[in-house]
């Protein structure tokens, strides 16, 4: 049964306005490391940052979100460089060493948060919520909460509209770009850090194990639609925006439904339909190549 009531809930808004906020920005991100074929470098650094978050609550023995997310961003560049530092002094593909990376952070995480509970060192910090970074549960999050990720958010999108023009040329054609002046270096520093912040950021909403989908799902949807990048942007931040609304408002509505695994299901159910109507429906609607400008 639809109840329109919860939409003018203080707590609803609170956590609507945050998942929304979140899900454009990853969105944006997103069609980039889709397009660059980073998309499990995106998922590697989810699972990877799980670690950061306990490693920093280790150290200053408070769930402040800022220490956490700091943490996260930390751990997040060390698999990061962890990764390319592996397929560039071995013989192992980017996919083995993403592999590796992934299942080892993930399983220090797990060690660490095993490690200080019940631990007499950790016995007078609270604890509770640090087992909600895992699959994220946007129920408890708060304002300074959605402050914290409207920041870093509204700052990833500032960042990728000033280098839209660039971003543009640069998917269409690297060598191209890079003859043009621009530097495709500045460029993929740019998008690892927006795709840190935000996996770090949306922790505490989506999890470590599920926040790479915000990147994926909806930009994957938009690609699908559209061969043209800005067309394919726009379908995604639609995209994001109705699965970030609909998975909070039904977490929202029924009881036990956590928002970040919601919002997940809305978005593949989004892009798998897509896919299934480009593939079988309308097949013409994407044919003609790779994704242009």
């Amino acid at each position: 049964m639809i109840d329109t009531s919860v939409l003018f809930d203080y707590s609803f808004i609170t956590v609507a306005v945050g998942t929304i906020i979140l899900a454009l920005a990853s969105s944006m991100v997103g069609t980039i490391s889709v397009l660059t074929k980073q998309s499990l470098i995106g998922d590697t650094i989810g699972h990877a940052s799980y670690p950061g978050v306990i490693f920093a609550f280790i150290l200053f023995q408070q769930r402040d979100p800022l220490i956490l997310t700091l943490g996260a961003m930390f751990s997040g560049y060390v698999s990061y460089y962890l990764v390319h530092w592996i397929t560039r002094h071995s013989e192992h593909s980017l996919i083995n060493a993403l592999a590796l990376v992934s299942s080892s952070f993930f399983g220090l995480g797990m060690v660490l948060k095993n490690f200080i509970q019940g631990h007499k060192a950790f016995s007078k910090a609270a604890q509770a919520g640090l087992q909600k970074y895992l699959f994220g549960q946007a129920a408890f999050i708060q304002q300074d909460d959605v402050i914290l990720i409207s920041i870093v958010s509204i700052f990833c999108i500032v960042i990728f509209l000033l280098f839209y023009e660039k971003y543009k040329i640069f998917l269409f054609d690297p060598t191209f770009a890079q003859l043009n002046g621009i530097s495709p270096k500045l460029l993929n520093q740019l998008t690892t850090f927006m795709m840190i912040s935000l996996i770090s950021v949306g922790l505490k909403v989506v999890g470590a194990i599920l926040m790479s989908s915000f990147l994926i799902a909806p930009a994957v949807t938009g690609i699908l639609c559209s061969k043209h990048y800005k067309t394919a942007l726009w379908i995604g931040l639609v995209s994001a925006t109705i699965s970030a609304f609909l998975g909070t408002y039904f977490s929202s509505i029924i009881s036990g439904l956590s928002t970040g695994p919601a919002i997940i299901v809305c978005m593949s159910i989004i892009a798998l339909t897509t896919f299934f109507i480009t593939q079988y429906i309308k097949p013409n609607l994407h044919k003609g190549g790779s994704t242009t400008c």
